[in-house]
């Protein structure tokens, strides 16, 4: 599985008029587009930043989907007022204990890891911060996805409120300080999220 993840920067008053172009125009498109497996979209209205990611059954459905994604991701961002960025990666890791609904939280952690060292960094977060998070009051689940070229991460955890998300960021930084060692990662970034959806659905079997 793959992800383009689409990070929408607005005028916090104008965010909603983009938010609600994507919650219902874009939406509709992208996920009938063929090998789309599902969007979310996570927001922070205190700053007036939305990130949108759109999954895909392989690295070929997402680039052949870029002409429909991009007329959206203009009209959105012309909408807000912003400014927008797209990146893409590989899907390495996906934990569902519960379902991500829309009021559930999230926890974005970016890090840069060695490219070559990828499967082991996938293996050490697995090993190391999967365990934890599983066994942490109001954890929904968790969205691993990497860069083979660049190496660079992102980390998604949800959470079942924002109240689950506020109890968790002392072990959420236990965790980060061991799984950075254990996969030898650089973090880079830490954001918080309010999930209005989230429909991806697991990748036919091959």
């Amino acid at each position: 599985m793959h992800v383009r993840s689409t990070l929408i920067t607005a005028d916090p008053a104008r965010l909603e008029d983009a938010v609600h172009f994507i919650e219902t125009d874009a939406r509709k498109i992208v996920e009938d587009l063929a090998g789309n497996l599902g969007m979310s979209l996570k927001v922070n209205r205190a700053l007036g930043v939305a990130v949108v990611n759109s999954f895909w059954v392989s690295a070929d459905a997402m680039r052949e989907s870029d002409k429909h994604v991009r007329s959206t991701r203009e009209t959105a961002v012309h909408r807000a007022s912003g400014t927008v960025s797209a990146e893409t990666y590989r899907v390495a890791s996906v934990v569902r204990v519960a379902p991500w609904v829309s009021g559930a939280a999230v926890r974005v952690t970016r890090a840069d890891a060695d490219p070559s060292r990828l499967d082991s960094v996938v293996a050490a977060y697995e090993d190391t911060a999967v365990p934890w998070l599983t066994e942490t009051a109001g954890f929904c689940g968790a969205l691993f996805v990497a860069q083979q070229r660049t190496g660079r991460t992102v980390s998604e955890t949800i959470w079942s409120d924002e109240a689950a998300l506020a109890e968790s960021r002392s072990v959420a930084a236990a965790i980060r300080v061991d799984t950075a060692a254990a996969a030898d990662l650089a973090v880079r970034g830490l954001e918080e999220y309010s999930l209005l959806f989230g429909t991806v659905r697991p990748a036919p079997a091959e």
